[in-house]
């Protein structure tokens, strides 16, 4: 715990075999109360090493319900173990487990309800191997929802965040896609709400055993961002609700 506030951190796992002990390794214990770790029916073992690692709180999917089934199966169950934040970490070691205090402090220390690790402040990301392509899309999707949400993050698409449970009770995260896309809709549903986001610069690593989506489903991820703007513009705007931005 930090001040009484009981830290969860979540890992949502696929074929995570070759990276998850490493990476558990690295969660600074000290201060965490619980670890969630929700498999996607893997077909590696990352559930049989999940428990041989010693993580209490696994829980496996009987078939893959997809990168945001996963997140919505692991907070819920971090609400339901009534966490006071929730950090998500991946478990591919694309992300450091070092950045946990920092971000874990910042939320309870009520500077602010939701931290964001960015790969793009500091140059973290080209220097980290993260492809050209996929950096040019990330800056151009960036700017695109900076303009219609009028907001100003230096990137949307980490997969390394906490939050504050009050967020996550407050917004209907229940309602976004399976999908990749999952991300950017949580993320719009909390700056539709008003909750403020810090954001810290965050190393990351591209290497074979890390997680990565294809050029296609990089794609479809894109356009669902440009959608997801449109809507959010949208119901900011002209109050046009949708079905995951409600007034």
């Amino acid at each position: 715990m930090i001040y009484n506030k009981k830290i969860v951190i979540v890992l949502p796992a696929y074929n995570a075999e070759k990276t998850l002990e490493k990476t558990y390794n690295e969660i600074p214990f000290e201060i965490i109360d619980d670890i969630i770790l929700v498999d996607d029916f893997s077909i590696d073992k990352t559930f049989e090493l999940a428990k041989k690692i010693g993580i209490n709180n696994i829980i496996q999917h009987q078939k893959n319900e997809g990168y945001g089934g996963n997140q919505k199966t692991c907070y819920n169950k971090a609400l339901e173990l009534n966490a006071d934040i929730i950090l998500m970490l991946h478990p591919d070691y694309q992300y450091t487990p070092k950045l946990i205090h920092s971000m874990c402090y910042l939320i309870a220390n009520d500077a602010y309800p939701v931290v964001l690790g960015s790969r793009i402040l500091g140059r973290g990301a080209l220097k980290g191997g993260m492809p050209t392509y996929k950096y040019v899309a990330n800056r151009f999707l960036t700017l695109f929802q900076n303009i219609l949400m009028r907001q100003k993050l230096s990137e949307y698409h980490t997969g390394y965040r906490a939050f504050s449970s009050k967020v996550l009770k407050d917004i209907d995260f229940n309602k976004n896609s399976n999908d990749f896309i999952f991300d950017n809709q949580l993320l719009a549903q909390i700056c539709f709400k008003g909750y403020e986001i810090a954001e810290i610069t965050c190393p990351t690593k591209y290497f074979k055993d890390a997680s990565s989506i294809n050029l296609k489903r990089s794609c479809i991820y894109g356009l669902g961002v440009l959608k997801t703007s449109i809507q959010y513009f949208l119901a900011k705007k002209f109050n046009i609700s949708s079905k995951i931005f409600k007034k």
